[in-house]
């Protein structure tokens, strides 16, 4: 049986994302200071990237998926669920620190509608970050992230907070 290609949506060799597995060291915290800018992610959401977030979470809104639902509601396409946002400010800051088990805490205001990528409308989803503050409590050394999530054309959607522990 022939073996399909399952290509995805969002796939981007300038994503600004790695493989976990291709970073040399994690993160240390005496290698982080205050006003420290994390790598920007660079994210290509498209329709699939959509529905098939739906299908992972069961975030079925019609305004999602269904281009004519979304414009009946006063928005100009479908639009990036909120979750799916949050989950790219995640992604940004696990990147920057080289492990999952590091997040802490991870909060997300969502502020604007980002638009999916459309050849006749290419949109991104851009990722920005920077330490805020650093700090020990109970025998962990915490970063806190101040995160914003970027439309196409530069207008702050999804302000965030993030922290992470660090050794």
């Amino acid at each position: 049986m022939a073996r399909r290609d399952r290509g995805r949506g969002d796939a981007s060799p300038s994503d600004g994302s790695a493989a976990l597995a291709d970073r040399p060291l994690m993160l240390r915290y005496d290698d982080v200071e205050v006003g420290m800018a994390i790598p920007e992610l660079h994210k290509r959401a498209t329709t699939r990237t959509l529905v098939q977030f739906a299908g992972a979470t069961g975030d079925f809104q019609e305004i999602h998926y269904d281009r004519e639902s979304a414009e009946r509601a006063g928005l100009p396409d479908v639009i990036l669920q909120g979750y799916l946002k949050k989950a790219y400010l995640a992604e940004a800051v696990v990147n920057w620190v080289g492990s999952p088990q590091r997040l802490r805490r991870l909060s997300a205001q969502y502020r604007g509608v980002d638009v999916p990528w459309r050849d006749r409308a290419p949109q991104t989803f851009t990722v920005r970050g920077t330490v805020t503050r650093m700090w020990e409590e109970n025998a962990e050394k915490l970063v806190e992230i101040s995160l914003e999530g970027v439309d196409g054309d530069g207008r702050v959607t999804t302000p965030g907070k993030a922290v992470v522990a660090l050794g």
